[in-house]
């Protein structure tokens, strides 16, 4: 920040925060404001282009382990309220936003952000160009960074941030998961002007929490689901000694390569019982199956990724949170017959949405495995389904906290794989994606809502 804006601040209701620092291993270095706790943290650098949610962002447990940049340039405008968080407290490592705001205005709002976050403990930095930092991570990749209010110079930060953990290696779903098996939490009370009561439990699920968010769980409720969610390395025995109509597998941090303590339960459950992953979920199935993962330039975090759905030719903008991926070829050859003819695979999927293709894969341990979705950005693979036995997963979340509804039809594909359809995943999304909301219902004839135009 300038001195000219420094001097303007200080005339207005918004206090000058300390000074502040973030350091990327690189070397490149931002000068900024605290607006958080105090403090000094080390992570990998990300971004996420989510325009709003930003409350259901910090709190999102997948991003334990990294310090996450805002590009949208204002943040905390409309405060904080406690039923909007996805996990008791935050797993972030630090924040990075343009602008804080500290006097929000909104009727739900129950505190501002920068209280939060000091309450949280959670380090923040304002008043850095936010736009060069995301070009600088787009263009590098990711990196270890750190943030410090405590004072020292940027030599000093960037000497620690050299010898701070990397995130590769580790497994971070286990400092984010659960102790014991517990049902789901109680739906928000405060969601209720928006969102339709749920459906009556027809199914059991049993839900692998590697940092699952609230939402998602409680989306799984909404669809009609019974959950119990137990720890990310529970035997995949236990699990089936439950009886469950179907097995979830959440979203969660960092290398799936850390998480063998999931996927080598989820080997065992393929074929036994209905599954459904997503986020981090779909790569432990991935590594079920004895696929490779690889680490993204920068990842894909936001609420604007577009994903075409390849079996109803839907493209549907997605909500995700993940900087590693499947490497579709590593499943298996193609099967020719399957894929329209083709014998060889190709790095950028975006030539099935061409071809107007799901392609199939033989893979060695699980059989015929489907491409089902595709990212329109990168040509990434964004979801498969097993042909041989009752699964299918995707990379990105379904149950916009923060994001579009779009993908909601995920949750009733679930059911309809725990009823036995095959045609599951052949869902007009355009039917679904106001399903249990309020919003999305016609007035029914003699309500108020009629009454009161006509």
């Amino acid at each position: 920040m300038s001195k000219l804006s420094d001097s303007l601040l200080e005339r207005t209701s918004k206090a000058l925060g300390a000074p502040a620092l973030l350091v990327l291993e690189d070397g490149t270095a931002f000068e900024g404001r605290s607006c958080g706790a105090q403090g000094e943290v080390f992570g990998e650098i990300c971004f996420n282009t989510s325009l709003v949610g930003y409350l259901e962002v910090i709190t999102d447990p997948s991003y334990a382990g990294q310090i996450v940049t805002m590009t949208y340039p204002q943040i905390g405008n409309y405060g904080v309220h406690g039923d909007d968080r996805q996990a008791a407290t935050p797993a972030l490592r630090g924040l990075v936003v343009r602008d804080m705001c500290t006097t929000p205005s909104s009727w739900r709002s129950a505190m501002s952000l920068p209280d939060y976050l000091r309450e949280q403990g959670v380090v923040a930095i304002e008043g850095i160009d936010t736009r060069a930092l995301v070009r600088h991570i787009r263009d590098h990749g990711a990196q270890r960074a750190g943030l410090s209010a405590m004072g020292g110079t940027a030599e000093e930060l960037l000497a620690k941030v050299r010898q701070s953990e990397p995130i590769v290696g580790v497994n971070l779903a286990a400092t984010v998961s659960r102790d014991a098996a517990a049902p789901a939490g109680p739906l928000p009370e405060s969601h209720g002007f928006a969102v339709a009561e749920p459906a009556e439990a027809r199914y059991k699920v049993v839900a692998y929490d590697c940092g699952a968010k609230d939402a998602i769980l409680h989306n799984l409720v909404r669809a009609g689901c019974d959950v119990t969610a137990v720890p990310w390395d529970t035997p995949a025995a236990e699990v089936l000694a439950m009886d469950p109509d179907g097995v979830f597998l959440s979203n969660g941090p960092g290398d799936p390569e850390a998480v063998a303590g999931t996927y080598e339960q989820v080997a065992e459950l393929l074929g036994k019982v209905p599954l459904f992953g997503i986020c981090l979920g779909h790569q432990m199935m991935s590594k079920a199956a004895g696929a490779a993962i690889e680490k993204l330039k920068f990842g894909h975090r936001g609420g604007n990724q577009p994903v075409m759905n390849l079996r109803t030719r839907r493209v549907e903008i997605t909500a995700q949170n993940h900087g590693f991926g499947l490497v579709f070829d590593s499943l298996g050859p193609l099967v020719p017959e399957l894929s329209g003819g083709a014998t060889a695979h190709e790095r950028d999927l975006r030539c099935w949405v061409e071809r107007g293709v799901a392609p199939v894969v033989a893979n060695e341990r699980f059989g015929r495995i489907q491409l089902t979705h595709v990212n329109l950005n990168d040509g990434t693979p964004e979801g498969i389904a097993f042909l041989d036995v009752p699964a299918f997963c995707v990379q990105y979340h379904p149950e916009a906290a923060p994001g579009p509804t779009d993908s909601h039809y995920l949750f009733t594909a679930f059911a309809r794989l725990m009823d036995g359809r095959s045609d599951y995943l052949d869902i007009d999304i355009a039917a679904d994606r106001l399903n249990g909301w309020k919003f999305g219902r016609a007035p029914q004839a003699g309500t108020e809502s009629e009454a009161a135009h006509a």
